[in-house]
């Protein structure tokens, strides 16, 4: 700690090894805490470390990493836990930002953003409550007030876009030479023990600067100035492809002048993002736990007492869940009696509502749909991107941990079955008409992703975003299930692969100008909340109940129906984002 604390106040660029392994690591924790894949995690490290001179190698697993971290000279290992997981989308987005303005700050160009604005706005007003807002106006004023900045922004952008295979090419050939000569770089420098993280040992890690980040920040430098502020914006352009970016000229003055931030202002920022309250409270995040399962159990073929119950269910059950988990209480514990208690709030809402209508007697599936909000997509999707990239340790611990989360609830819905004898036997069909069920179902999915993502801690915008994409992907898959008759696991597969194409689209125009800058959002943020509708935790909970009554052969037909349809969602992903990104696309 002595020489983190020693070091507190120079620039970072200035700072000893253990000081920048500092914000290296914690960066991690964050993006790890939020609920990202282990690539990401590593990839955001990465980043962070590259204006730094920092070279890192991260193990990174569902609730640990142990990061080396190297300048050439010294090298450390630092080891830190998580004592839970969760997932907030918009902890996510700020990092990304915060990288933006991390690299710019250091007299680098920004990664991420072609108008790194955004990033400087976001991150130095984070304290304020209305920072998304200030960071939307900035970029109008930008761009409105200054036209060479929007010239600088368009040149940048063309200049980004026309060199885009050679440095995708740079990328790929500057990893495979360092993953080449990675086992005899080995021992450099000396090893100081890190003391201000448990667990911390010295280990050896090769001492290559990261070739591979200098090419993703050359794609980048040519457009991430471009708007850096009214003077940075109208320097032209940035270094050309495969030019190591700490040449590029269009960096902001400020941080050529000051030598960069220190690494207090740099910890002081990410306690800012740490330390942010969830955007909802959890009254607002059970209703939106109300209108996604309500939604839900339409487009698994329920009516209006099914989506009643649903509704009344889901909005108790998750408000019980947010003021368990806001109090640290078990994870699993919390998600059984929340399953619980919203299976129960749903069964008698339709008891009560019986009365004056036995029909609502009938509707014994709809107890399901209010129990689906717990369903742990984020760990399936980003544990199956996770062993796409061949990181299987991380990749298998995500995956077991979401089908303990999936046991826990079916089997508290199983015992809610039980204790009031209800036999669940499906929705009855409601004979709609095809343009009408279509026009529904849109609505439906619309719905159902945006009170998801409010569940992940999305912005509006980005929860918007993301329902507009799981309407467009989730109303296809269905009509491919009714009109063309695809197999559901199909249907999947293209429902998913769907919406990778689209957050990658939408993720494009806005790194080239066709939308607003401050609209880029993670993909990841866009892709999880359109495709967890359509996880099929209705084909989980029969498995359960069958299960549960020892119909063994009925139980592994549901089960291995779930597994089918499960499997195909990331695989979609993948395939997406094989096609639409060179480092998914070769293995280095």
């Amino acid at each position: 700690m002595e020489d983190i604390e020693r070091d507190y106040d120079k620039p970072i660029v200035e700072a000893c090894i253990a000081a920048k392994t500092s914000l290296i690591v914690r960066v991690g924790m964050l993006e790890l805490g939020a609920g990202t894949g282990s690539f990401r995690v590593r990839e955001m490290m990465h980043r962070i470390a590259y204006p730094m001179g920092v070279h890192v190698r991260a193990d990174v697993n569902l609730t640990d990493i142990e990061a080396t971290c190297t300048d050439g000279v010294s090298r450390i290992t630092e080891v830190v836990d998580l004592p839970t997981t969760g997932v907030n989308t918009e902890r996510i987005w700020l990092l990304e930002h915060f990288a933006d303005w991390l690299s710019v700050k250091c007299g680098q160009a920004g990664t991420y953003h072609a108008v790194t604005v955004v990033s400087r706005e976001l991150v130095d007003n984070l304290d304020e409550p209305n920072v998304y807002a200030a960071a939307r106006k900035a970029v109008k004023e930008v761009l409105a007030q200054d036209q060479d900045a929007a010239e600088a922004l368009k040149d940048a952008v063309a200049t980004a876009v026309h060199n885009e295979d050679e440095i995708s090419q740079n990328r790929i050939d500057a990893a495979a030479m360092d993953t080449r000569t990675a086992a005899g770089l080995g021992t450099v420098g000396s090893t100081p023990r890190s003391d201000d993280s448990k667990g911390s040992k010295a280990a050896s890690v090769p001492a290559s600067a990261s070739a591979d980040a200098e090419a993703k920040d050359s794609d980048s430098s040519a457009a991430g100035s471009a708007a850096a502020g009214s003077s940075a914006t109208s320097q032209g352009r940035g270094s050309e492809a495969g030019r190591p970016a700490s040449s590029d000229k269009s960096a902001s003055p400020e941080s050529q002048a000051t030598g960069g931030i220190t690494v207090r202002q740099a910890h002081e920022r990410l306690d800012l993002i740490e330390r942010r309250k969830p955007l909802y409270s959890p009254l607002f995040s059970g209703f939106a736990s109300a209108v996604a399962c309500a939604a839900f159990v339409f487009l698994l073929g329920g009516g209006p007492y099914d989506m009643a119950g649903a509704f009344v269910g889901a909005g108790i059950g998750q408000w019980v869940r947010r003021q368990m988990l806001g109090r640290r209480i078990n994870q699993f514990f919390a998600t059984g009696v929340a399953v619980i208690i919203a299976a129960l709030a749903c069964v008698g809402t339709l008891r009560l509502v019986g009365i004056f209508d036995p029909v609502a007697l009938r509707h014994d599936t709809a107890y399901i749909g209010a129990i689906l909000f717990v369903i742990p997509g984020f760990p399936l999707v980003t544990g199956g991107l996770d062993i796409a990239k061949l990181d299987f340790p991380s990749g298998v611990q995500r995956i077991t941990y979401a089908f303990s989360i999936i046991l826990v609830a079916t089997l508290g819905g199983w015992a809610v079955a039980r204790m009031v004898m209800l036999n669940p036997q499906g929705f009855e069909p409601m004979n709609l008409s095809p343009w009408l069920m279509a026009g529904l179902r849109m609505i439906a999915a619309f719905c159902g992703v945006w009170g998801f993502s409010v569940l992940f801690n999305s912005p509006q915008r980005m929860a918007l975003v993301a329902a507009v994409i799981g309407a467009l992907t989730d109303t296809m898959r269905l009509e491919m299930q009714d009109l063309l008759h695809v197999p559901p696991e199909m249907a999947a597969f293209l429902g998913a692969f769907l919406a990778g194409m689209l957050a990658t689209v939408w993720r494009s125009s806005v790194r080239h100008g066709l939308l607003p800058p401050h609209l880029g959002y993670p993909r990841i943020s866009l892709t999880v909340p359109s495709i967890v509708i359509m996880v099929p935790g209705l084909y989980m909970y029969r498995a359960m109940f069958y299960l549960g009554q020892f119909n063994t052969l009925n139980a592994l037909d549901w089960a291995f129906r779930a597994f089918m349809v499960i499997i195909c969602l990331p695989i979609g992903l993948v395939t997406a984002r094989v096609l639409t990104d060179r480092s998914w696309r070769y293995d280095v």
